[in-house]
């Protein structure tokens, strides 16, 4: 089993950019795929997470209203797809899959990819 997150890049304040996680498929048990991001000498932290059963999306407050995850099946993608961006949203982002336990925790998820770098320069 294996993620890999791709597209991040620099971007301006109150730019765009769309995140890809490419999925190996989807494992057993899995609840969904989620996304986090770690900033330097930060902890990982819960980004958004989307469910394999009905699509239903959760998302951390302070990207609510700007980020938008979606998936396709066929094709085995999860996307980020992340507006209005901030410099506060400088972070390396990586894709999960969720597998127990509070959404919201790093310990519910399991086969993390690399990540990747996202800047937002002021």
């Amino acid at each position: 089993v294996q993620l890999q997150a791709s597209g991040g890049g620099l971007v301006q304040t109150g730019g765009s950019l769309r995140l890809s996680c490419a999925a190996s498929g989807r494992t057993v048990n899995s609840i969904g795929l989620g996304w986090f991001r770690q900033a330097p000498g930060k902890e990982r932290e819960f980004v958004g997470r989307i469910t394999w059963l009905n699509s239903s999306t959760d998302y951390a407050d302070s990207v609510k209203g700007r980020f938008a995850i979606s998936k396709d099946n066929a094709k085995n993608m999860m996307y980020l797809q992340m507006n209005s961006l901030k410099p506060e949203d400088t972070a390396v982002y990586y894709c999960a899959y969720h597998f127990r336990g509070n959404k919201f925790y790093v310990s519910g998820y399991d086969y993390w990819g690399p990540g990747t770098q996202v800047t937002v320069s002021s």
